[in-house]
């Protein structure tokens, strides 16, 4: 069945031009498998369009600010629009890292669950600028028990903007001023070393299944900004290889078990639908998440599309499946 879909793309956050590219591989599969498609950049003649021209469904293919954080989703919610993925208050709880934690413990039956996460520290830029916090950057080490080095980023965004990994005390408050000219909000983490994977879940709470894990080898320290923009900069390997994991091949399958049963209960506990991306690290004891992504890239490089590949679903058929549940629940 065709439908005529509106794909929101663009924006005004950091990462315009990912989505862009989203935007743009989504409308030309989308065009190809015989549907009609509005491509819209969200303007201020965005609410003025939709109502003129009435899509039957909506992909957002926006990231960051006002695309992720259940912005746009109220609003299309609010002109009773079907759309692809999360609900607004969903959208809020995933796009801020720091309460991911919370989040997932309160969601538990048990104190226990696959999945972890890394030592962390949440500040604002009102505690550094009005409050005098930066009087008390010595107390990091004392907060985070691994020590150097540190993961320094912003508490929201994503394509690993603003993130910095600090080598000692001297290039903390560097790394603070850089991940606060992304957002109000800094994390401190510890800096987790192992294998470094994207687990693509599709569908919603029960239902909810994962793809091929993705095993990430950037040539550079780690999965930076620059990486995401090019391919040639990181090799992937999907699914993840079972040496990556383990020597035994049955230690390796039990590990990969655990990877794609902490990025099931971070879907759910974030009661994500239709689909998300977790990115966590495999540090050779525990999956430590890092985020969870509830608009993953969709380039024709990115992760999603690999993982749908992998696991011999083609695109077009992968988004006929969220039009139908999109509208389902309309």
């Amino acid at each position: 069945m065709s439908y005529k879909v509106a794909v929101l793309m663009g924006g005004s956050s950091f990462e315009r031009e990912f989505s862009l590219a989203s935007g743009r591989h989504v409308l030309r599969t989308l065009e190809a498998a015989g549907h009609e498609v509005l491509p819209l950049d969200t303007t201020s003649s965005l609410v003025e369009i939709l109502r003129e021209q009435q899509p039957d469904v909506a992909y957002i293919a926006l990231h960051g600010k006002n695309g992720e954080d259940g912005t746009i989703q109220a609003l299309l919610e609010y002109l009773n629009i079907p759309y692809v993925g999360s609900s607004a208050n969903s959208c809020r709880l995933s796009w801020d890292k720091s309460v991911l934690p919370s989040v997932v413990k309160a969601h538990r039956a048990t104190g226990e669950g696959p999945a972890s996460w890394p030592q962390r520290v949440n500040l604002s830029a009102v505690a550094f600028k009005d409050l005098g916090a930066t009087m008390a950057l010595d107390l990091v080490p004392q907060r985070i028990s691994t020590g150097y080095p540190l993961a320094v980023k912003p508490a929201s965004g994503g394509s690993a903007m603003g993130i910095t990994k600090v080598e000692s005390f001297d290039g903390l408050a560097p790394a603070l001023l850089e991940a606060l000219s992304y957002d109000d909000e800094v994390l401190i983490e510890e800096w987790v070393q192992g294998v470094e994977l994207a687990v693509c879940v599709v569908g919603t709470g029960e239902r909810a299944a994962v793809l091929p894990p993705i095993e990430i080898c950037p040539k550079d320290s780690y999965f930076n900004t620059k990486g995401r923009l090019n391919p040639d900069l990181v090799d992937y390997y999907v699914p993840v290889r079972p040496a990556s994991l383990a020597g035994d091949s049955t230690v390796a399958a039990r590990i990969q078990q655990q990877i794609e049963d902490a990025a099931l209960e971070v879907h759910r506990s974030h009661g994500c639908r239709d689909l998300s991306r977790v990115d966590l690290i495999w540090d050779g004891t525990e999956v430590k998440v890092l985020e969870v992504n509830i608009s993953p890239g969709m380039t024709e490089h990115s992760l999603f599309p690999m993982a749908c590949k992998a696991a011999n679903l083609p695109f077009e058929d992968f988004l006929a499946q969220l039009f139908e549940s999109a509208l389902a629940r309309a």
